[in-house]
């Protein structure tokens, strides 16, 4: 099992790579649900302590290639040693004005939604100032646009608590193939056929 962790996060360097020299401004990969605390504690143990070294290891590249890192989920629900990682990151590249790349970490959309607003009752904001453009404020990727294109591997059929606001309007690309096996080839069939799609935003 972590060994796939480990090719996984292997595979997120190299399209991230790939996708900064074809100039894509955002990107948001989810390593870790809220629902994911339901796994071995070995398991949950062997992720957190992954997604610490990789951070420590990969920011400075990160940094010297423009890109702000952000994270999007409930930072203070995770250990310390993440938190702190995972700030100093932050820190380091949030002048940075190449791609946004968001690590979605104990995040869920419906979590996302919630936390907007239980923030919004909080700032006690009347409800008839509440609209959609003040709501995208209150959630964690505020200041990005709406998802373009969500790409879910491993043969499965559905979005799984991922960026439910975001997503409303976002093109879908399904493919059976694991995310330690997606490569730069199985990225490029997927921008491909989102090429060719006809997007309408509900209009005709």
């Amino acid at each position: 099992m972590l060994e796939g962790h480990r090719r996984g996060a292997k595979v997120m360097h190299t399209l991230v790579d790939y996708l900064i020299d074809h100039q894509v401004r955002y990107l948001t990969v989810w390593g870790f649900s809220t629902d994911n605390w339901k796994r071995s504690d070995d398991e949950i143990k062997d992720l957190l302590h992954l997604l610490a070294f990789w951070i420590d290891k990969d920011a400075p590249w990160l940094h010297s290639h423009g890109v702000r890192l952000r994270h999007i989920g409930r930072l203070w629900k995770l250990p310390g040693f993440l938190q702190q990682a995972i700030n100093k990151a932050v820190e380091l590249t949030k002048n940075n004005m190449g791609m946004t790349l968001n690590l979605a970490f104990n995040y869920t959309g419906r979590a996302e939604i919630v936390d907007a607003v239980r923030q919004l009752v909080k700032d006690d904001i009347p409800s008839q100032d509440i609209d959609e453009e003040l709501f995208r404020r209150y959630l964690y990727t505020d200041g990005m646009p709406d998802v373009d294109l969500v790409i879910r591997t491993a043969g499965e059929f559905r979005l799984s608590n991922f960026l439910l606001w975001q997503t409303a309007y976002s093109e879908l690309y399904f493919t059976k193939v694991l995310w330690p096996d997606f490569g730069v080839e199985e990225l490029e069939k997927a921008l491909k056929t989102y090429a060719k799609r006809i997007r309408r935003f509900g209009g005709d």
